[in-house]
């Protein structure tokens, strides 16, 4: 019996955040778990079920550093391909209101603030576009 109905293969939702504070820094984690195990990247995650891309940032963000904060701008949207997913779609935002200590938690070994003139290897293609986005724009 044939399927008369589309099969769709969707690339999988996550976001991440770019967060400044007064001194142009942008926080980084250091990834615990791979792909990129041991890079640093933007703080993000995969979006969950009856979640927003807003509301899957800033639980990434508290997960992943403890921080709690408020969404300022949309940076952008990517498609990258992922050796494991084969496609994501990467939501950026920029947070610079937030409260709290950054501690490491969730997929992170250590979190970092950086100068955006000093930065480390960044992982994931998106991620450093979303960066260059923010530095250009001069946010």
């Amino acid at each position: 019996m044939r399927c008369a109905g589309p099969i769709y293969e969707n690339p999988v939702p996550a976001t991440c955040t770019i967060v400044a504070d007064g001194e142009k820094r942008i926080l980084l984690v250091k990834r615990s778990v791979e792909p990129k195990k041991g890079y640093w990247c933007l703080p993000g995650g995969f979006m969950e079920l009856d979640e927003t891309p807003e509301q899957c940032a800033l639980r990434e963000l508290r997960e992943e550093t403890g921080l709690s904060g408020k969404i300022k701008l949309l940076l952008g949207v990517r498609a990258n391909p992922s050796p494991m997913y084969h496609t994501v779609h990467m939501t950026g935002y920029l947070v610079n209101e937030f409260s709290g200590t950054p501690v490491a938690g969730d997929d992170a070994d250590e979190v970092k603030w950086f100068s955006i003139h000093a930065l480390p290897e960044i992982a994931f293609d998106s991620h450093r576009h979303f960066i260059s986005i923010y530095i250009s724009a001069n946010l």
